[in-house]
């Protein structure tokens, strides 16, 4: 009886250390499990961390050009737009007596409006963007620059479809081009994008698409 214990304590033994060895193994081999962030992908001057099925994420400062997103793993962020800067959609008040009108008023004289008319752009562009993002998931591309230090990260959004949200702002004269430039993920460099930008600038403009077609100039 006790030579069958002996064995039996022996064979468990070798099951044991067979195991840890295989275990050991395959973590040297995969390494620790961590939650995915994102993607990596290289364009010819830097790196942008990609995320696909992201969804809009509900809040009060979400904005033509500025809103949040909640990501795959479950994170809440804020991305800004590169390129593009949407009016106002709001006139608004904040702590201490300051308000947003002298920036409201900067954005109407560079679009030939009035303050109204470009609160009025803003909640279009508002509208248009929110809408398009609330129908489903897309992708955000970022450098997780954060210049203002606001926790405000730039980034370049892609509906399901396309295209970028920056251009459909512009296209439809929703937005104009100034901010944060950046080359493209796909290696795409500023001034080439810039051009693009323009073109569809010029075209909303003889159409008078969005503030176009209000502006006085």
């Amino acid at each position: 009886m006790a030579r069958r214990a002996r064995r039996k304590s022996w064979q468990l033994a070798v099951i044991l250390i067979g195991a840890a060895l295989v275990w050991f193994l395959d973590q040297r081999h995969t390494g620790p499990e961590e939650k995915p962030r994102g993607s990596e992908i290289r364009s010819a001057s830097s790196s942008y961390e990609t995320f696909t099925g992201c969804r809009l994420h509900e809040h009060r400062q979400n904005d033509g050009d500025s809103f949040h997103v909640k990501l795959p793993d479950g994170r809440v962020e804020q991305f800004r737009l590169y390129y593009v800067d949407a009016p106002e959609s709001a006139f608004r008040s904040y702590r201490g007596g300051a308000t947003n009108r002298e920036r409201i008023h900067q954005q109407a004289v560079e679009l030939g409006l009035t303050d109204d008319q470009a609160v009025e752009i803003g909640r279009r562009a508002k509208q248009l963007v929110l809408g398009t993002l609330a129908r489903g998931s897309f992708t955000v591309q970022t450098k997780w620059d954060d210049p203002f230090n606001d926790r405000r990260y730039h980034a370049f959004v892609t509906p399901v479809g396309g295209p970028l949200l920056e251009e459909t702002l512009v296209r439809e004269g929703l937005a104009r081009i100034h901010t944060k430039p950046a080359d493209l993920p796909d290696g795409t460099r500023v001034k080439a994008r810039m051009r693009q930008l323009e073109k569809l600038e010029a075209d909303a403009k003889r159409a008078k698409r969005g503030a176009w077609g209000l502006s006085r100039r």
